[in-house]
């Protein structure tokens, strides 16, 4: 999608690891920009593990961390938001509840999918 039809703040998410199928899915969502670093000052970045989430808050703490799997762990929840995460996603849900779930995170809600509340 060209520059000139997004909004003039987009949303900048940072995926890590970067995931070049994801990214471009998400980029099409007219209000979120994924960014290829943390140097580019991401709003909220997506991660796989929770070490990344202390990682990554430690180079920027206003950004909002949200951790991504694939099925509940018991005990992930917990750990996640205990690491400082804004919360944990599913993977592999349906799009738009990824961005929406991006969208709240970076209005400062903490976000857990319903489906990966610990059993």
């Amino acid at each position: 999608m060209p520059v000139n039809h997004r909004p003039a703040r987009s949303l900048r998410v940072l995926l890590f690891p970067p995931d070049p199928a994801l990214a471009l899915r998400l980029g099409l969502q007219p209000d979120i920009e994924v960014v290829a670093s943390a140097l580019a000052r991401p709003a909220v970045a997506l991660v796989e593990e929770l070490a990344s989430v202390t990682a990554l808050l430690a180079e920027d703490p206003e950004c909002r961390v949200l951790v991504m799997t694939g099925s509940a762990h018991p005990g992930l929840r917990e750990a996640a938001l205990a690491a400082g995460a804004a919360g944990l996603v599913l993977r592999d849900g349906p799009l738009e509840d990824l961005a929406e779930s991006i969208r709240a995170a970076s209005r400062g809600e903490t976000v857990v999918d319903p489906s990966l509340s610990d059993p």
